[in-house]
């Protein structure tokens, strides 16, 4: 039995990216400086904005170089 991945989208790519980023404020704020938490709140109000507008830079980017679009980020 072969397992085939899932082709890769914007929408998981902005999750994964976010989901990294906000570990690695945490980590960076409980380890190094609690100013890193300011990156957290950062990502958080990106995602919330962009969830109400579809205004992601990121997802612009990951379109830009030619990423599949999904159903969250399609630019209509």
């Amino acid at each position: 039995m072969t397992i085939t991945p899932k082709k890769t989208n914007i929408d998981s790519l902005v999750f994964r990216f976010a989901g990294i980023f906000i570990l690695l404020s945490v980590f960076l704020g409980h380890f190094h400086h609690e100013n890193w938490l300011w990156f957290t709140v950062f990502v958080g109000a990106n995602l919330l904005q962009a969830s109400f507008t579809g205004f992601c830079p990121l997802a612009m980017i990951l379109k830009k170089i030619g990423v599949q679009s999904g159903m969250a980020f399609r630019g209509d």
